[in-house]
């Protein structure tokens, strides 16, 4: 069998494995799968492939997992990653929980139409862009992403081919408190403490703090009084007396001088220097 026809008969038989799995509802495959499935050598399959990736039927966002685009998505170069995160995340043999602007979304909350896709892992993870999507994977402790990634604290985000698990209104919050950097800084923080806080259950987002750091649970309760969200603050008051240190809102922004620290507006209620303004109308 010349080499050619050997790669001819690998692109047929990925073509039809293809139009199987769209036909199950599947917008991907992992090599592995396809390998065993094929009538066909890892040579010829890698070759046919490559060649349906330059047609842009295919995209590769990870080593050995591949995407299926369809006419729609080959615009934007990916189909959204809510419909094959998780997946991807199976792939690489990890758990995951979709947050912070993504998650606030989809409570939610205005303004966070994000063109970032935010995953929290327990293992650090390559960041990748894919077409027009941008895929970022923050790192949690193992110890503490397994605390907190519970069923009751998390939510399903459904798609057309299935689901992602994605972060629970006061998971989300915390995640923001804690990864405020990454939730459009103070700012982008206190607009989503503004349009979700309300929604928050007190109870549950006092026991879900208890594996937060204190400095992100006093953040996130400082927002809440300011957005008025009464129940929820106060869920939050008695974690202030386990404070060893007054923090700063914003530890990322320090003074020139440690003097100049006495200037900053205080929130003594919650143990915070504010040397960031926040400037979102409550």
């Amino acid at each position: 069998m010349s080499l050619v026809f050997a790669y001819d008969l690998g692109m047929v038989a990925l073509e039809q494995y293809i139009d199987d799995c769209m036909g199950l509802g599947r917008s991907y495959f992992a090599r592995e799968e396809a390998l065993a499935a094929l009538a066909c050598s890892s040579t010829a399959l890698t070759a046919a492939i490559t060649r349906l990736i330059k047609k842009r039927r295919l995209a590769n966002p990870r080593h050995g997992f591949y995407l299926i685009l369809r006419p729609e998505d080959q615009v934007a170069g990916a189909p959204d990653p809510i419909r094959w995160i998780d997946p991807l995340v199976r792939h690489l043999d990890l758990d995951y929980r979709v947050s912070l602007l993504r998650a606030a979304a989809f409570h939610g909350a205005s303004n966070q139409a994000a063109m970032v896709f935010q995953v929290i892992v327990p293992r650090q993870v390559r960041n990748f862009e894919i077409g027009q999507h941008r895929l970022d994977f923050i790192f949690q402790s193992p110890r503490t992403f397994e605390r907190i990634n519970e069923g009751p604290w998390l939510d399903e985000l459904l798609s057309e081919t299935g689901y992602a698990k994605v972060a629970g209104i006061e998971t989300t919050l915390l995640d923001c408190a804690r990864y405020f950097h990454k939730a459009g800084g103070i700012n982008g923080f206190a607009q989503i403490v503004k349009d979700l806080g309300k929604k928050a259950n007190p109870d549950r987002l006092a026991e879900i703090a208890t594996h937060y750091e204190n400095s992100s649970v006093r953040r996130l309760g400082y927002m809440l009084d300011l957005a008025k969200h009464v129940l929820q603050a106060e869920a939050l008051r008695p974690f202030v007396k386990k404070a060893k240190t007054t923090v700063m809102l914003d530890p990322s922004i320090k003074p020139l001088l440690p003097s100049l620290m006495e200037h900053f507006k205080k929130a003594p209620d919650w143990l915070l220097l504010i040397n960031e303004p926040v400037e979102v109308e409550f």
